[in-house]
């Protein structure tokens, strides 16, 4: 064997030494995809990036099914980028993938609201059936086209709480000049009716609550609003989930770099989306169960719903920053004509299947 056919094997072995397992793949025609995923929640937060159903599960699962052709490298808020600046990142293509809610985005499409929750809108059984099957995906990827960017649905909180209040509300009158932490358009809707709203990231909510900073925040539900300790800071705990009746995450994914993945990788990545769409919702059924039950037995936390004449006036400002958003650009208008039309037979199936059972058969 000559001098330079030893040399070229030698620096081949090491090559294929320091490359490990995507030099294998390579050579048997399969590309590697190396990506990263941002979150708008920190490291190790149940339900969005820890647990069944969460970003780190997602990256999991897909690398997984894809037999370790496409490995994700999943950030908490703060991490790599702030928590609220997914959206940019992804358009931008600083990362390809990013794990947060729709409605973060509505200052760059007011149609962004309907892929997470409305308030008054639809439950988890129900929104599930417009994304999947009555056109809900494809018009959110109509709306994040002139982005540069795809998305889909890949967990689920199913209905949420109202939040944690220092003070008991009794009527209309108590919201004026509350400072209360609360994001998307249920923000609008109490800033309607007097309330100073504030919109922080999961981890500054408890000390803000506790400092006084804010009078009210709401946040997810049992599980993750004790974890986050904001039992401590405030005792009126209200149940109605007016504002967010079934919380859809998102999957925001860079359309370069997602048309750039053979058909396989695809359908690996929203299958596994939609596993952890089901997990997750399923997971924060037990989850919440469980917590609700110790924040009410052995914490003497005070939970109610929200007065009637309240309910009705968040309606009635709810109608009307939704005309309003409907009134400046089309294609809200567009994705609400598709939502509520969805809603609204869907209300009527309900009527006579779930609601009947609720009242006639489990009492």
């Amino acid at each position: 064997m000559s001098l330079v056919r030893r040399q070229f094997l030698s620096r081949a072995a090491v090559a294929g030494s320091v490359l490990g397992a995507p030099a294998l793949v390579h050579a048997q025609g399969k590309a590697q995809f190396n990506w990263k995923m941002t979150s708008a929640y920190p490291k190790g937060s149940p339900f969005y990036m820890a647990g069944p159903g969460s970003a780190t599960d997602l990256a999991k699962r897909i690398l997984e099914m894809s037999d370790g052709q496409l490995n994700i490298q999943v950030f908490g808020a703060g991490e790599l980028i702030p928590a609220f600046e997914g959206f940019d990142a992804v358009r931008a293509g600083t990362v390809e993938m990013n794990h947060a809610n729709a409605y973060f985005w509505t200052g760059k499409t007011s149609a962004a609201q309907y892929f997470t929750a409305v308030p008054f809108g639809m439950n988890f059984q129900a929104v599930n059936g417009w994304l999947y099957d009555g056109g809900g995906i494809d018009l959110w990827n109509e709306v994040y086209a002139p982005f540069g960017m795809v998305a889909m649905p890949c967990g689920n909180t199913g209905v949420q709480m109202t939040g944690w209040f220092k003070k008991e509300i009794k009527s209309v009158a108590d919201l004026k000049g509350l400072k209360m932490r609360i994001p998307g358009l249920a923000g609008k809707v109490y800033a309607n009716l007097g309330v100073d709203v504030k919109v922080l990231p999961g981890g500054e909510i408890f000390p803000a609550l506790e400092r006084g900073v804010i009078d009210a925040a709401e946040f997810v539900g049992p599980f993750q609003d004790r974890r986050l300790g904001l039992q401590k800071a405030a005792k009126y705990y209200y149940t109605t989930g007016w504002h967010e009746s079934a919380t859809v995450s998102e999957l925001l994914i860079n359309k370069a770099a997602w048309d750039k993945l053979p058909k396989h990788l695809q359908a690996v990545v929203s299958n596994a989306s939609a596993a952890c769409n089901v997990i997750s919702e399923a997971w924060c059924q037990k989850a919440n169960s469980e917590a609700m039950d110790d924040l009410v037995n052995n914490q003497k936390v005070i939970a109610r719903p929200l007065p009637a004449d309240v309910i009705k006036a968040l309606r009635a400002e709810t109608e009307k920053v939704l005309a309003e958003a409907v009134a400046k650009d089309p294609m809200t208008k567009k994705v609400r004509d598709s939502y509520m039309a969805y809603k609204a037979k869907s209300d009527r199936w309900s009527e006579i299947s779930e609601e009947a059972y609720h009242t006639q058969v489990r009492g």
